[in-house]
């Protein structure tokens, strides 16, 4: 018998067994389980992030929608809502999906009447103005003057 390199039989394995693969296969599923669960809050947080940023964008462009009317019609509006903790008319009507209230008020800049509230004894040429979700959750404020 001769033994040339052709000839010889090689006896190392050649592929992997059935069971070798059955057993990674089982191995990869166990170590995905805690790796997916590692991921639900991420995308969790996602969903809850989109909705903030939503809310967010509602309140700003209802606050440029205020800050863009005329100064009369505003104090007219802060007047007639009689104080300022009520809504006035630039609020949402109830019904859409993310409802704003609008609270204008003439502000104490100067406290000439030495109350301490910014609230009384307003100045008349400028405004206070919150954008508000109506549950609060957030809130955006700024003052505004007479030009």
């Amino acid at each position: 018998m001769t033994t040339g390199v052709a000839q010889q039989r090689w006896t190392g394995h050649r592929g992997f067994s059935y069971i070798e693969v059955l057993v990674a296969t089982v191995l990869i599923a166990i170590a995905l389980v805690p790796a997916m669960e590692a991921l639900q809050p991420g995308l969790q947080g996602s969903g809850l992030l989109k909705t903030h940023a939503e809310s967010h964008l509602a309140l700003v462009g209802k606050l440029e929608e205020v800050l863009a009317e005329p100064f009369d019609d505003l104090d007219a509006a802060a007047t007639a809502a009689g104080v300022h903790t009520n809504s006035t008319s630039y609020s949402d009507a109830p019904g859409p999906p993310i409802q704003r209230n609008v609270f204008l008020w003439r502000y104490d800049v100067d406290n000439a009447d030495a109350d301490g509230d910014e609230f009384t004894g307003g100045e008349e040429d400028l405004l206070w103005v919150r954008v508000a979700l109506v549950d609060d959750s957030q809130i955006l404020e700024t003052l505004i003057s007479r030009q």
